[in-house]
């Protein structure tokens, strides 16, 4: 059978990123009627992924897209936990996003709860090194992810690396609050290292929707990537669409929504997902563990190895001392 357009077979194990890794991830709700009353309820609805076996794991603050729910990563989240991290992902809000700083103002409140909260509502055999705490995002929630990076919303919790999966930062019409794009190379004030990871569809646009693509070129993933200092990494998905990382079958008419509104990939979402998860864990990976290097140096070198089409491949590093 021929493979669909942009996908790969499935790997070996020569890249175990891209594959379920050795833990067993579990989920769990928590909001102020569940977090318990011996430490302070999250300020957001979270959705927590962890593996279940006894250990101390990094930590990803991981912020949802424009108006879609937490759980529509479900899939993409067990790929990366499976591989021993702690997912903690807000439901930053449930209709119409906050004008202004609202958003970001939220996500920051979330992280700041972490080190007073989080470690109550995790599993007993499970502790997070929030010393080792990734941000993510993807659309919308990616440009959280890079201002909360920059310091907007005055968050107390320091971060050690930051993930943008396909992020987005306004519409063809303008960026939206706060306007944190410069348009001058390698301006964003970001001490940390960065991985962007695009969609080559993203800036493409179907139907009535053909003024509004879901990731407009001057506010997408090559902008993000252009702005960011030393040590940073790109990649680009080129055959997939702006939701192609999520679920399949998405519930509710958010679901649909998200399903239809954006130019998708023509081949299954699985391939997406385990190549956004694998770059997001062998990412992670490289800068926390000296003995876990060689799956990123492998994807940046040789990026045939990925489920999916890579394009836009770079890794550009400077000696950082905090590593």
């Amino acid at each position: 059978m021929a493979q669909p357009s942009g996908t790969k077979p499935v790997l070996s194990t020569a890249v175990p990123v891209f594959l379920p890794g050795k833990y067993n991830p579990t989920s769990k709700t928590v909001d102020s009627s569940t977090s318990g009353q011996s430490s302070p309820a999250p300020p957001k609805p979270l959705l927590i992924f962890t593996p279940s076996e006894n250990g101390t794991y990094p930590v990803i603050l991981f912020f949802h897209g424009f108006c879609l729910r937490n759980y529509f990563y479900s899939d993409l989240f067990h790929h990366i936990s499976s591989h021993g991290f702690i997912i903690v992902a807000p439901q930053l809000y449930t209709t119409i996003p906050p004008c202004g700083m609202g958003e970001v103002d939220s996500a920051a409140k979330v992280a700041d709860w972490l080190q007073s909260g989080l470690q109550s509502v995790l599993p007993e055999n499970i502790e997070a090194n929030l010393e080792n705490l990734a941000l993510a995002g993807h659309s919308r929630g990616g440009k959280t992810a890079f201002a909360l990076a920059l310091g907007y919303g005055d968050p107390a919790q320091s971060f050690s690396l930051l993930v943008g999966i396909d992020p987005v930062a306004g519409t063809r019409f303008g960026e939206t609050t706060p306007k944190i794009l410069t348009y001058e190379p390698n301006s964003f004030n970001i001490s940390i290292p960065v991985t962007v990871i695009g969609t080559g569809l993203g800036p493409e646009s179907k139907g009535c929707l053909k003024p509004c693509p879901c990731a407009p070129k001057d506010y997408n993933h090559e902008e993000f990537f252009n702005e960011c200092k030393l040590p940073k990494a790109h990649f680009n998905a080129k055959d997939y669409g702006h939701m192609d990382m999520l679920d399949d079958d998405l519930p509710g008419l958010i679901g649909k929504l998200a399903d239809s509104i954006c130019v998708n990939g023509k081949g299954p979402r699985d391939p997406m997902r385990r190549c956004v998860g694998g770059i997001v864990v062998a990412f992670l990976n490289y800068y926390y563990f000296k003995d876990k290097k060689v799956d990123f140096d492998t994807i940046v070198n040789d990026p045939s190895v990925a489920p999916v089409v890579l394009d836009q491949v770079q890794f550009d590093t400077t000696i950082n001392l905090k590593y």
